[in-house]
């Protein structure tokens, strides 16, 4: 169940992610090589998954049920 709960923390996180940055600089990334295209994406996507994004998720998902009831 862990594998599971990571797996869709993960994928909570990248797919907004890699949608944005789609929207905002699609265009302009697609006039490039492949090769440097996905260079630019995981430049940009790996550190704010690792640093931003999974710590924010995660933090979201581990929060005490009680909590969430007695609001």
């Amino acid at each position: 169940m862990k594998k599971l709960k990571s797996m869709l923390i993960i994928w909570i996180a990248i797919y907004p992610a890699i949608t944005t940055i789609m929207l905002l600089f699609g265009d302009m990334l697609n006039e490039l090589p492949t090769l440097l295209r996905t260079l630019i994406l995981t430049l940009i996507l790996v550190p704010s998954m690792v640093y931003i994004l999974i710590p924010f998720w995660t933090k979201v998902f581990n929060k005490p049920a009680t909590k969430r009831r007695n609001l």
